[in-house]
């Protein structure tokens, strides 16, 4: 199935995926605190698919959301599921910002991916977006010399796991429905999650349950912008979008934990808007 490019309506469904994942992290800390990854995941899953089964309904059933490619989507989940796990973890052994930052390495191997078996272009306006939000990203965390931590290779970890789920998202959106996508993802991790989940298992605090609730919602509609976005665009202009998320992180950190802006920070938050408006410039340069 084919879809109209615009990067006008990428752009918006980009906005949805920043929002629910800033969202996410804070629920992810919080929940970390009393429940092991392996619970939060499942429990993620099983009430994303709750909570997806009203717009199951209204496409037709179940019977609509028969994926033509079963192999790629339990690839692509083993991938993804990989990550995610990888990614809540490095949140429990390192700040924050780190965990983010090392996340944004996530373009360069989703670019190199994307042209390798995606047929996707890189381009000089590609290049110097993942450059400048590569350098951007660098000067807000400003990382030191001491020797990298146990975290930091699994944030590592996170960001190729993530990559390769996101190159394969690309691939899949040429068969099968968003709705479909988002559907296998929520079954097959649940499944894989299961035995992990029940062999951890503990009863959460109301507290902890109210985050659950938001991970699970946000989990899910992160992923359904994230999809919306890649057909309406290539995956190397979608990916740089998400550099975003460390500027307005650290713009949530000021106006919520008092934590100081200073002007690095604001350097390296408009070196990454300069790379994605660079980016949009070229790819809407390409199609005119």
């Amino acid at each position: 199935m084919t879809h109209q490019p615009s990067l006008v309506k990428a752009a918006f469904w980009m906005a949805g995926w920043l929002t629910a994942m800033l969202v996410m992290a804070i629920a992810g800390r919080e929940t970390t605190r009393e429940l092991d990854v392996f619970q939060i995941m499942e429990m993620r899953s099983a009430i994303g698919l709750v909570m997806l089964y009203p717009l199951i309904h209204l496409a037709g059933g179940f019977g609509k959301l028969k994926t033509a490619r079963p192999w790629q989507q339990t690839g692509r989940n083993i991938a993804h599921y990989g990550a995610q796990f990888a990614w809540f973890k490095a949140l429990t052994l390192i700040p924050l910002a780190q965990v983010i930052s090392i996340e944004f390495t996530m373009p360069i191997w989703t670019a190199i991916l994307a042209v390798a078996f995606l047929g996707e272009r890189m381009g000089l306006w590609k290049n110097l977006a993942v450059a400048l939000g590569v350098v951007g990203v660098v000067i807000i965390v400003r990382p030191g010399t001491s020797e990298i931590v146990p975290g930091q290779i699994i944030a590592l970890a996170a960001a190729v796991g993530f990559a390769i789920s996101v190159t394969m998202v690309k691939s899949l959106t040429r068969t099968d429905s968003v709705l479909t996508i988002l559907f296998w993802m929520l079954l097959l991790q649940s499944i894989i999650g299961l035995v992990p989940a029940l062999d951890v298992w503990r009863w959460p605090s109301t507290y902890v349950w109210v985050w659950i609730i938001v991970i699970a919602f946000c989990g899910t509609l992160s992923h359904y912008c994230l999809t919306r976005a890649m057909l309406h665009a290539d995956a190397t202009i979608v990916v740089p979008m998400d550099f975003l998320r460390v500027p307005l992180a650290a713009l949530a950190g000021w106006l919520l934990y008092n934590e100081r802006l200073d002007m690095l920070t604001i350097l390296g938050a408009a070196l990454i808007l300069s790379g994605n408006l660079l980016n949009l410039k070229g790819a809407g340069a390409r199609k005119t």
